[in-house]
């Protein structure tokens, strides 16, 4: 028997191995093999964590997928002090 925690951890895995992924909730289920009533409280778990996000159309997702209004910057040295091969 599985505890809700192993499911959590697969679960976990699986979103963190694969960016872009997203499932139903009958997709998570096959994917862990549990029932319906474990797999919801596996899902909302995430989903409370602000690790899951829910689609309207009932996908979850990683909320850190996908478009980022701020993308990180390299911070580039501009400074004329810096030697120079010639």
């Amino acid at each position: 028997m599985k505890t809700i925690e192993d499911v959590l951890n697969r679960l976990r895995a699986e979103f963190l191995e694969m960016p872009g992924l997203r499932l139903k909730p009958n997709q998570v289920q096959r994917l862990c093999g549990v029932d319906r009533t474990m797999c919801q409280m596996v899902l909302d778990v995430p989903v409370q964590e602000e690790f899951l996000g829910v689609k309207s159309v009932g996908h979850y997702g990683r909320l850190t997928d996908g478009h980022h209004p701020y993308p990180a910057k390299a911070g580039l040295r501009t400074d004329s002090g810096a030697p120079r091969a010639s």
